[in-house]
């Protein structure tokens, strides 16, 4: 049987840490039970907050934890819930976890976190040079905050060398049920989603995010050009005509774009490219090739797999998800 301590956090949202522990506590017993096999929990679940007393959660919610942190004992996994979007507050808030956590990782313990959780492993310093997620609307504070990091907030859950990450609120019911198959195997883990009415991880959570283009630097030039491309992204142009429109060579204005934005030019068209074909999926009933064109793409074989690319599910997927 497996250890995991769930932490407890001030002012966290109660459902990332109280839906994952149901998941771990009914792994290996609650499907059995349902279907008269022999009960086998595969974990035993501890809570501890870092003073061992309640929490109070987002919306006042009251949670009493079974211990504080400096009596966790023997524990294989530890799971980091989310705890409000204010990063700094965050921190400040949470002081005494990231450190407890760079120790306890020091001894091989594997360490989940989900959302703004994320945060707090990786103000530990154990995400350096590692692939993690967080929510979407996070992400490029994160990025900033903290640059070692490999960010991929286009995926739902990551993992790399014992860590892992679950992006929004509700991933954490992914990331636990993932956590299952990586610890028990995948037969417990679809009896466990099967019993709890949960799906299987989700790869993306692209499809749910704004895509994020990053306007507010401070490079006046850049800001024209972008500026320009959101006046014209419909047309085909080459990289010529911005570069061209604020007086710099294309090598110069590919450089300078990326260092404003976080990415080259032609990245950041086709991103806008997307984000106007999902307000098209969203609100009107266009068939796809109708919006291919709409958003400068002749070719809607290419204009489909572009799509897919980023955001991790086809255009009639998100349609169906998202269409009004």
């Amino acid at each position: 049987m497996k250890e995991i301590t769930v932490l407890l956090l001030d002012q966290m949202f109660s459902s990332t840490a109280i839906g994952p522990m149901e998941v771990f506590r009914h792994a290996g017993s609650l499907w059995n039970a349902l279907t008269g096999a022999r009960i086998e929990p595969s974990f035993r679940v501890t809570t501890a907050s870092a003073d061992g007393g309640p929490v109070t959660c987002d919306g006042g919610i009251q949670i009493t934890p079974n211990v504080a942190l400096k009596d966790v004992g023997k524990t294989d996994l530890i799971f980091v819930p989310t705890t409000g979007v204010s990063i700094d507050d965050v921190l400040e808030r949470n002081a005494a976890i990231a450190p407890w956590l760079k120790r306890r990782s020091t001894h091989g313990v594997a360490i989940a976190s989900v959302c703004s959780g994320v945060g707090l492993v990786a103000a530990a310093g154990l995400l350096d040079d590692k692939r993690a997620t967080t929510h979407w609307g996070l992400a490029e504070r994160f990025r900033e905050k903290y640059p070692r990091v490999k960010w991929m907030p286009e995926l739902m859950v990551t993992e790399d060398r014992g860590f892992y990450c679950g992006g929004g609120v509700n991933a954490s019911l992914d990331l636990a049920i993932y956590l299952v198959e990586r610890f028990c195997g995948r037969e417990v883990a679809v009896q466990t989603s099967k019993a709890l009415l949960i799906e299987m991880p989700r790869a993306w959570q692209a499809g749910f995010a704004i895509v994020p283009l990053k306007t507010d630097h401070t490079d006046d030039v850049i800001s024209k050009a972008q500026d320009w491309i959101h006046r014209n992204f419909a047309k085909t142009f080459a990289l010529d005509d911005p570069a061209e429109r604020v007086g710099m060579s294309v090598r110069n204005f590919v450089r300078r774009f990326k260092q404003a934005t976080g990415d080259s030019p032609l990245i950041y068209l086709q991103k806008l490219r997307v984000a106007a074909a999902k307000r098209m999926l969203e609100s009107n009933h266009r068939s796809m090739q109708e919006i291919s064109f709409a958003v400068g793409y002749q070719d809607v074989a290419f204009f489909r797999s572009l799509f897919q690319r980023h955001t991790g599910i086809s255009p009639t997927e998100y349609r169906e998800r998202f269409g009004v």
